[in-house]
């Protein structure tokens, strides 16, 4: 019986660290440039990252992070919430009218920017052509 009351709370428990991990992923996408310079596993990590970001903005694809918080908030009574993480919980937060095309496409531009951020690096670190 007892095992019964603590169930639920053990499933909460992991819907919040699944949100919190969810949370410290997008601050990475976010600015993870800042902590990759010189450190080229990081970096290529970080583009990973940015390109998972754009593709699950835009494509149907439901991210594991929102399927797990998703399944532990129904194994402990709580109704999950439908829709993506960001516009879940920043819309409710942040943006209390904000809509959900606005939000992909702000997320896009922000994962395409730092994209942009690297290609000039990588761009910059080839020797020049007209040297020749």
């Amino acid at each position: 019986m007892r095992a019964a009351v603590l169930l639920p709370n053990v499933y909460s428990g992991l819907a919040v660290c699944v949100l919190v991990l969810h949370a410290l992923f997008i601050v990475w996408v976010v600015f993870g440039a800042l902590l990759t310079r010189s450190r080229p596993i990081l970096r290529w990590l970080h583009v990973t990252s940015l390109i998972w970001g754009i593709l699950t903005e835009l494509l149907p694809w439901p991210c594991p992070l929102t399927l797990a918080e998703n399944c532990f908030e129904a194994k402990a009574g709580v109704e999950p919430y439908r829709g993506g993480f960001l516009l879940h919980y920043l819309d409710q937060f942040v943006y209390p009218d904000i809509s959900a095309t606005v939000l992909t496409v702000a997320g896009v531009l922000v994962c395409a920017l730092n994209l942009a951020f690297y290609a000039r690096q990588m761009w910059s670190a080839f020797p020049s052509r007209s040297a020749k």
